[in-house]
């Protein structure tokens, strides 16, 4: 099973040099072939794959004897990747790719030759460059990728095979529904809330202030980019802080329960509200269900995610009844027919646990909405277990066929 180690890197000054040296050619590489790709598409209405484009490295070397500098599987791999990109494009997985720039984050991959001890790592054409690996890796290393963020500070991205298989997902064990909101993160079909953090709000007049010296410093001057520097700190302090947040939260939700429901948000769409773009934006709710997919996967367990437009707000999870019309500022509502009095975000975690359970036991698409459809005076069971839950989720749309 393939896994991915995060490492921070300490180069020194002449490595430092090199690695900007490795990062320019391999930038100035992408572009040239991404122009390239363009040229001959208009010109005969056929594009090039990433192993033609890779083939004129030989002849770029000799216009520009400074890509000889760089360490050639790198200069290979640039290619390679452009190609994946425009098949990424083509299957409608990404967007087109763009050009890259010297004021972006800054990337080079290493396929193969690189050699890990204990506290640093050892890259062809670099040399050793001091490391702190906080994590074991064994395994068959694949690739390294080596990156420089606005901050400059530089991390290596280790891809080894651990030589596992993958563990089988079984659905025994507990089930949780999960709606992810703005006031309260995360609400659980458990009735737990797990506040937002808000860290933005927490650093705002820090960044504001940094902001303002970095606006009144003079172009291309060097006390405008320390400026900038002490700008891309504050924005990489809220970003340790909420991936902190979220990478905790998802493993404590991954090692309680065996099957994760969550709703498909369409992020992208909801941030075309003007008044809450920012705090979607702040949030970081794709990144959060990304985390429990991926996590879930490694421990063998099921991530499973419930169509936007099923109503599970909308929805008594007693008797099934669904009311017209239910507006945000309303967080709690009572049930017309069952008279029951509900917290709309536990109503909905609820909603989303039997609906995805009824997915996963019938194999069935179908909605689970069925207003003309009572259950018994027993009531519910209290079971949380997937196979009790869905099969009694099951049965309830079985009786309404």
């Amino acid at each position: 099973m393939l896994r991915v180690v995060k490492v921070r890197l300490y180069p020194d000054v002449q490595q430092q040099q090199s690695l900007a040296q490795a990062f320019g050619s391999c930038r100035w590489l992408w572009n040239y072939c991404l122009n390239l790709m363009n040229q001959t598409y208009k010109e005969t209405g056929k594009g090039l794959s990433g192993y033609e484009v890779k083939k004129i490295i030989p002849q770029l070397k000799k216009e520009h004897e400074w890509l000889s500098l760089t360490y050639s599987q790198c200069l290979q791999q640039v290619c390679l990747n452009l190609g994946v990109s425009f098949n990424n494009f083509f299957e409608k997985r990404a967007n087109y790719p763009r050009f890259k720039s010297k004021h972006a984050l800054q990337s080079i991959q290493y396929p193969q030759n690189v050699k890990l001890a204990d506290s640093y790592l050892t890259l062809p054409k670099i040399g050793d460059v001091s490391a702190i690996i906080h994590r074991p890796i064994e395994g068959k290393v694949k690739t390294v990728t080596v990156s420089k963020n606005c901050s400059n500070q530089y991390f290596a991205a280790i891809l080894f095979d651990d030589g596992k298989d993958k563990p089988e997902q079984k659905v025994e064990g507990k089930v949780i529904g999960i709606d992810l909101g703005l006031t309260h993160f995360a609400v659980t079909s458990d009735g737990f809330k797990f506040d937002n953090p808000r860290v933005l709000n927490k650093h705002e007049n820090n960044l504001k202030l940094k902001q303002q010296q970095l606006s009144r410093k003079q172009k291309n001057s060097n006390s405008r980019t320390k400026a900038r520097i002490k700008v891309a700190r504050i924005h990489r302090k809220i970003t340790n802080c909420r991936e902190d947040f979220l990478h905790k939260l998802s493993r404590r939700i991954v090692n309680e329960n065996q099957v994760i429901i969550v709703e498909n948000l369409n992020v992208k769409g909801m941030m075309q509200n003007r008044k809450l773009s920012k705090a979607i934006h702040e949030v970081g709710w794709g990144m959060f269900c990304t985390m429990l997919k991926y996590k879930a996967a490694m421990e063998g367990k099921i991530y499973l995610e419930v169509d936007r437009f099923f109503p599970s707000s909308k929805t008594c999870h007693v008797c099934l009844n669904q009311v017209g019309s239910l507006p945000l500022d309303i967080r709690n509502w009572t049930c017309e027919k069952c008279h029951t009095k509900h917290d709309r975000d536990v109503n909905a975690s609820i909603n989303l646990r039997d609906e995805g359970l009824r997915i996963l036991t019938s194999g069935t698409g179908d909605k689970a909405c069925c207003p003309d459809v009572s259950r018994s005076k027993g009531g519910r069971k209290k079971s949380t277990t997937a196979l009790s839950v869905g099969q009694e989720a099951y049965g309830v749309r079985e009786a309404s066929l």
